[in-house]
């Protein structure tokens, strides 16, 4: 297993592509995706708590842009077990030095790659095929109602998606705009 940077947006200290050492013969393919052990080795602290798919049918469909505030932040570890997604997460930690920018990367079912997102971070992804199931590793237990977002296309955070959504929730694609307040001072 090996950690390598996200191939797209900044380079921003946290998020990393993990990518799984292949064992493949006559049989098929033997990968281990998550060892904790492992991602110690390569810096990465996580224990998953909670497994979610997200099914999605259509090329294009976009999901995001979600976090959870505060006490209620995960990370996640994003996955693809069928299909392919632009995955994208966006620094929110207000003291970051890469704060408000962006890195991604795109996650398939040949590549076996996950994408870890610490806790901090605005997440989303645009499908690259129909048909794509997204698996999220989650470090903590979801509690409805604190779940909050950006609109995809935000220009404070300038996201270069490889495509416009043909697909979006109304909750997602009526985000508000975020606004930069100077934390810094």
């Amino acid at each position: 297993m090996e950690r390598v940077e996200p191939e797209f947006g900044s380079k921003i200290d946290g998020p990393a592509v993990i990518v799984p050492t292949r064992h493949e013969d006559e049989r098929g393919l033997f990968a281990r995706v998550v060892c904790s052990q492992e991602f110690a080795g390569l810096g990465i602290t996580f224990k998953s708590v909670q497994t979610s798919l997200s099914r999605n049918l259509s090329l294009h469909t976009l999901r995001g842009m979600h976090y959870q505030p505060g006490e209620w932040a995960e990370g996640k570890l994003v996955r693809v077990g069928r299909g392919a997604i632009y995955d994208v997460a966006v620094d929110l930690r207000p003291k970051s030095p890469t704060y408000l920018n962006w890195c991604g990367t795109i996650l398939s079912e040949e590549n076996l790659r996950a994408f870890f997102i610490p806790r901090g971070f605005l997440h989303g992804f645009l499908t690259l095929k129909p048909d794509t199931d997204v698996i999220y590793e989650i470090d903590r237990m979801f509690e409805p109602g604190h779940g909050a977002g950006f609109r995809w296309n935000d220009p404070a955070f300038s996201i270069d998606w490889p495509a416009a959504p043909a697909v979006i929730s109304a909750r997602d694609a009526e985000y508000a705009d975020y606004i930069r307040i100077d934390f810094h001072s």
